[in-house]
């Protein structure tokens, strides 16, 4: 087996993990960086994100608004030192994006401009245009191309982490290209990969979202923290699960049910005038989990507005005139077009909620770091946490930059400590690496398939792991993964060559959804609460007494995963009540 040697190996080259990679090659030009990436860094779901990152820079803010805002719309699961840390820093990665020359979108007076963003009381959002991440992967990676110590390996595939003697020394891989196995050496490891949306059959992400990364730790001993709390955006699109990103509503577009009425007015988000006349008090600026439940309840009274694709709600913007929509909202009018024949300017858009993010992830402190030593992990894939049960729209963009930079440090710290280890140890490690692959390849007489188990497992999220679910149906969520855990061991691959065979590819994709799906159902099962993005119908009411505190996931290679519970970091702001009747400035 070919080995590659690093100082720091990084498992994703999205925008966290490229943030990482320049973070440090600027501290440490001698640094040797392996930056590995399943696909070419700029086809990252980073490239997907479209309204913006959030960052104090105005006026009329404050770090304390901005910290109260993230703190109450997580339901105050949130990690509160992980909050300081992340919105002291946002402005400074923002800034310094700006520098290495993110085109942000600009006001009348050439200062950046900021637009508002659910569940956000100040306008904060810095964006370009409406392709926000598109931008900020651009960005970063033509800035890591300057730097000859990052070594790229794109269209690798991690098959798991090597751990010798307690702490992570390295990783597997293969190459997509040839179907060879690759051992990287490395003094610490940073894990980037992203989330796992696409155990849901209807989702903004792309199809490279399997939790990979996740998956990675896992099954290394790491717990995966808080993944009961599960994002839907409110405005998908009906045929496709594609995005219209919140900047639709940030830039004043409203939600409207079948009888033409703005209906989150009736779910404690905000009044009309006495006139009638709408005003953007928070209504469609609510936070996300919101304005998906209010969506669910509005399905049940009738209200939905029919299409061929199933139920939706309206998003009218036509207001905004054709003039605004081309230069704020240019790809949102493109994909209107494209793939509902709707177009914002002269008719209202179907939208409807759709898995969109995932608030828990690879447990992680305040540096990045898990409980293996030589382990790192930052962005979605990782749980902080910043988010809590509930994250805030243009958070996400903002954590990947502030925590893709802390992962490097502590890494690089890690890395310069730590003893290599020794070459018989990894040796032996990759071999077994290598014969997982191998009898997976080989294996003949099985009577399972990855697209049927796949479909059975994305039926069994949508059906009961949803916007609301219940303790019978997560009970059989449960016992349904656990039965797909066991089948999986009998699928055979079609494909049995070696060059881009992604018919392996997608069967290991399988096994990392499978693993994370039993972590997402055991986890809500066990949560007898509703908080944020994690409702129960069993269970109304939040309780602090009992579930203020974080979910942690425990593998088992044969079993359920133990869920063990960590206690929520409070350093200033009490639990209360989350209050969005107010103005929204």
């Amino acid at each position: 087996m070919e080995t590659v040697k690093a100082d720091v190996a990084i498992i994703g080259a999205g925008g966290a993990g490229l943030r990482a990679a320049i973070a440090l090659a600027q501290a440490d030009p001698k640094l040797r960086i392996a930056l590995i990436s399943k696909v070419y860094p700029m086809r990252s779901h980073t490239c997907a994100a479209e309204g913006g990152a959030a960052g104090v820079i105005k006026a009329d803010d404050s770090l304390e608004h901005h910290f109260n805002d993230t703190v109450g719309g997580g339901d105050w699961l949130c990690d509160q030192d992980a909050v300081d840390y992340l919105v002291q820093e946002a402005p400074k990665e923002l800034i310094q994006l700006e520098h290495w020359g993110c085109p942000w979108s600009r006001e009348p007076n050439g200062s950046v401009a900021v637009r508002p963003f659910g569940g956000m009381k100040k306008q904060r959002t810095w964006f370009a245009a409406d392709k926000s991440g598109f931008h900020i992967l651009h960005t970063l990676f033509q800035t890591s191309l300057q730097f000859d110590s990052i070594q790229r390996f794109d269209e690798y595939y991690a098959t798991e982490l090597l751990v010798d003697e307690g702490r992570c020394a390295g990783l597997a891989a293969i190459e997509m290209r040839s179907g060879q196995m690759r051992r990287f050496d490395a003094r610490a490891v940073i894990i980037a990969g992203g989330g796992a949306g696409r155990m849901f059959p209807f989702t903004t992400n792309g199809a490279i979202k399997t939790g990979d990364g996740m998956a990675l730790a896992y099954r290394a001993g790491v717990p995966l923290k808080d993944m009961e709390f599960v994002q839907y955006h409110p405005t998908g699109l009906p045929s496709t699960g594609t995005l219209l990103t919140e900047a639709c509503r940030g830039e004043g577009g409203v939600l409207l049910n079948k009888n033409g009425r703005r209906f989150l007015q009736d779910y404690g988000m905000g009044p009309e005038t006495p006139l009638g006349k709408p005003v953007l008090k928070t209504m469609e600026l609510g936070p996300r989990d919101r304005v998906s439940q209010a969506f669910w309840h509005e399905q049940r009274k009738g209200n939905a507005v029919p299409t061929q694709w199933g139920d939706a709600m309206l998003l009218d913007m036509r207001h905004l005139g054709e003039k605004k929509i081309n230069e704020r909202l240019p790809l949102v009018r493109d994909m209107s077009i494209s793939y509902m024949g709707v177009d914002p300017v002269t008719d209202p858009v179907p939208v409807r909620p759709v898995v969109h993010y995932m608030m828990g992830g690879i447990h992680t402190d305040i540096n990045a770091a898990t409980p293996l030593p030589g382990l790192f992990a930052a962005g979605e894939c990782a749980c902080v946490s910043i988010n809590g049960a509930n994250r805030l729209g243009s958070n996400s963009l903002t954590e990947l930059l502030v925590f893709g930079r802390r992962a490097a440090l502590s890494a690089m710290a890690y890395a310069q400590s730590a003893r290599p280890a020794g070459d018989a140890a990894l040796a032996a490690l990759g071999a077994a690496a290598q014969a997982r692959v191998r009898e997976l390849m080989q294996r003949s007489g099985g009577t399972e398939t990855v697209a049927g188990l796949r479909k059975e497992m994305m039926h069994t999220m949508e059906q009961n792991a949803g916007i609301y679910r219940t303790h019978e149906g997560l009970t059989e969520a449960c016992a349904k993964l656990a039965d797909l855990r066991r089948r999986y061991r009998r699928i055979e691959l079609h494909d049995k060559t070696n060059v881009y065979n992604t018919d392996l590819l997608q069967a290991l994709e399988l096994g990392s959804m499978l693993d994370c799906a039993e972590a997402v159902t055991q986890s809500a099962l066990a949560r007898k609460e509703s908080r944020g993005a994690h409702q129960r119908l069993d269970f109304v009411e939040r309780d602090d007494k009992n579930y203020l505190r974080h979910s942690l996931a425990v593998y088992h290679p044969e079993q359920a995963p133990r869920v063990d519970y960590k206690d929520v970091v409070i350093t200033r702001s009490q639990p209360g009540v989350r209050d969005y009747s107010g103005g929204h400035e």
